[in-house]
């Protein structure tokens, strides 16, 4: 049995934040190590889908992508991190988090592309360091912290990330942002429908108007009872607001 259902960008994110919270590495790194999540959008329904508190997920942004006459409301990084340790939220930023972090214990950051087929997430850097990335990362392959890239099949290329990174990294007169293939896993609808239902959804289609430009159609594959726990889900996300207002 399957049914095929849409998401709006909105809703992706709810759902996959739902299953992040709900996934069993993350529930035990909260409870016995250490669960830290930084900036992002994805990572702000993550924070209230895992202490249950709403809040304004605009003061939680570093990198974004806007259009270019832009005028809506503004977008800072002002928010507290989420730090979990051993069932206690620390009062301490997720860059501060990774100093006493190791294996079993996770760290959260989005991606700016996946290649779903190849398992590859990359990050669009423009900070002089590598921002987030270039705080998080060597930490994270020394000690085997779980660098978790909750993201949206919104951000699907096809071509091979690290062929691209290398043609744009290599060019020493090349403009903008250069672009870093991150290790670790990926957490997209697709994982979050597994933890969540235990469904087999496969992307069958993407983009729409009216709000829900980059939107994902989803094939759901399970049994009755699963694709029915599914589509409960999927409708506790229904009409997520947008982002931003403008």
């Amino acid at each position: 049995m399957h049914v095929v259902l849409s998401l709006t960008v909105s809703e992706s994110k709810r759902l996959i934040a739902k299953g992040v919270a709900q996934a069993e590495f993350v529930l035990r790194a909260m409870e016995e190590g250490t669960l830290a999540i930084g900036s992002g959008t994805t990572n702000g329904y993550i924070i209230e889908e895992i202490t249950g508190e709403s809040f304004d997920k605009k003061t939680s942004v570093t990198g974004r992508t806007l259009p270019s006459n832009y005028d809506g409301e503004n977008l800072t990084y002002t928010y507290t991190d989420l730090v979990i340790r051993k069932g206690e939220r620390l009062d301490i930023s997720a860059k501060e988090a990774l100093e006493d972090m190791g294996p079993g214990d996770v760290f959260v950051k989005g991606a700016n592309a996946i290649n779903y087929e190849r398992d590859q997430a990359a990050v669009l850097i423009g900070h002089p360091t590598g921002g987030n990335v270039g705080l998080a990362i060597g930490p994270a392959m020394a000690r085997r912290i779980c660098f978790l890239h909750p993201v949206g099949l919104e951000k699907s290329v096809s071509v091979d990330l690290v062929e691209v990174a290398e043609a744009i990294n290599s060019d020493p007169e090349g403009k903008g942002p250069t672009l870093w293939v991150v290790p670790g896993p990926l957490f997209t609808e697709i994982e979050a429908l597994d933890v969540l239902t235990g469904v087999e959804a496969i992307p069958a289609g993407a983009g729409g108007v009216g709000g829900a430009e980059g939107a994902v159609w989803l094939a759901l594959f399970g049994t009755k009872q699963e694709l029915d726990l599914a589509q409960n889900v999927i409708s506790s996300v229904r009409g997520e607001p947008t982002f931003t207002s403008a």
